[in-house]
């Protein structure tokens, strides 16, 4: 199982539990398909597009459940990044934890991520 996560507001992932799916953030919206990140890449991402924000989730999705709609392409320093071309499924989700701030203002993972 491929595990890939999704960064975003903890308002957006309740609207998305009300909904039954995730549509995206304005950002995915815009672009077209939902961003997301592989472990190694998520707090990079964290850093890069919401630094120093709170009220945020980090959502765990089995990568594989979302089939050929889930391509890989190159984004930041040519590194593949998954990308969705639909709408997310809840059922595709593993979890969903709280992404909070330390005292530095950088975002703590939760311990099963590292």
């Amino acid at each position: 199982m491929t595990t890939i996560y999704k960064i975003c507001t903890a308002t957006e992932w309740r609207e998305a539990e009300r909904a039954g799916v995730y549509r995206g953030s304005a950002v995915d919206l815009k672009d077209g398909f939902i961003h997301f990140s592989t472990a190694e890449q998520a707090a990079e991402t964290a850093a890069k597009w919401f630094a120093g924000q709170r009220d945020l989730v980090l959502v765990a999705i089995d990568g594989e459940a979302l089939g050929d709609c889930l391509k890989w392409e190159p984004s930041r320093g040519g590194a593949l990044f998954p990308h969705l071309y639909s709408e997310l499924p809840l059922k595709a989700v593993e979890r969903v934890d709280a992404l909070p701030l330390d005292e530095t203002g950088r975002h703590i993972f939760p311990r099963f991520y590292c």
